[in-house]
C-alpha cells in the first residue's frame, strides 16, 4: 500500500485508506472555509459604517479596481495553496482566498441584507448546498473523469470575465440570463474539481482541492443570490 508520506502519490493510485483520508480532509477543509466565510461576513455586516465602505468599493471605477485586486489575490492564494514548500504556506493561501471572497461578496450581501427580502440569503445558501450535493453525488456515483471540462471551463471563464469587465467599463447591466449561465458554469467547475479530487490530485493536496471546491461553491452562491434578488424586484 502506498502512503500519503509520499507527496507525489496520485489519489486514484493510492490505497483505499489513503483515498478516504484525502477525501475526508478535503471536505473538512471546505467546511472550515465556508464556516469561516460565514463568520467573517456576519461580523462585517454588523460593523458600523459598513454601508459607507461598500459605497467606496463600488463607486466610480471602484468595483473594477476591487475585481482586479480580487483576481490578483486569488491567483496568489491558489499558487500558495498548491505550494510544495510547506503545509503552512498552503494554509496561508486558503486563508487568504477566504478573506478575498469575504471582501468581494460584501457589497452583494449588504444589498441582500438591507435592501432585499430577508429570506434571499438563506434561500441562496440552501439552493447552492443542494446543487453542490447533487453534483458531488454525480461525480462520486458515476466515478467518471470530467477532466475534459478543464479546457472548456477555461475558455468560458475568459469569455465571462470579458463580458463582466465590459459591463463595468461601458455601464450596461448583466441580466438574469447571464446569471443563470454562470450558475451552470459554476456547476461545471464543481463537477470538474470533484472529478479531480477523485482522480487527479495528489494525496498531499487536500488544501488546494478544498480551495478549488470553495471557489466553485462561492461562484455558484454569488449567481444564485443574484437570481433570487433579481426575481424579488
Amino acid at each position: 500500500m502506498q502512503s500519503t508520506d509520499n507527496p507525489f502519490v496520485i489519489v486514484s493510485e493510492s490505497g483505499a485508506s489513503d483515498r478516504a483520508l484525502f477525501i475526508r480532509r478535503t471536505y473538512l477543509h471546505l467546511a472550515g472555509a465556508i464556516l469561516t466565510f460565514v463568520l467573517l461576513e456576519t461580523i462585517l455586516l454588523h460593523t458600523p459604517g459598513i454601508i459607507g465602505l461598500v459605497r467606496l468599493m463600488t463607486g466610480g471605477m471602484g468595483w473594477l479596481v476591487t475585481l482586479g485586486l480580487f483576481m490578483g489575490v486569488s491567483w496568489l492564494a491558489d499558487n500558495w495553496a498548491r505550494s510544495n514548500a510547506s503545509q503552512g504556506m498552503q494554509y496561508v493561501g486558503l486563508g487568504l482566498y477566504v478573506m478575498a471572497e469575504t471582501v468581494i461578496f460584501l457589497p452583494l450581501l449588504v444589498i441582500a441584507t438591507y435592501y432585499s427580502s430577508a429570506d434571499v440569503i438563506p434561500m441562496a445558501g440552501i439552493i447552492t448546498g443542494l446543487l453542490f450535493a447533487g453534483l458531488t453525488a454525480t461525480a462520486f456515483i458515476t466515478r467518471s473523469d470530467f477532466s475534459f471540462l478543464g479546457s472548456i471551463l477555461t475558455v468560458c471563464g475568459f469569455v465571462a470575465l470579458g463580458v463582466i469587465i465590459c459591463s463595468l467599463v461601458f455601464g450596461f447591466t448583466l441580466g438574469l440570463l447571464f446569471a443563470a449561465v454562470m450558475v451552470f458554469f459554476a456547476g461545471g467547475s464543481i463537477l470538474y474539481t470533484t472529478s479531480n479530487v477523485i482522480h487527479h490530485y495528489r494525496t498531499d493536496q487536500y488544501v488546494a482541492a478544498s480551495l478549488a471546491l470553495f471557489s466553485g461553491v462561492m461562484l455558484m452562491l454569488w449567481y444564485v443570490l443574484r437570481i433570487l434578488m433579481g426575481s424579488r424586484k
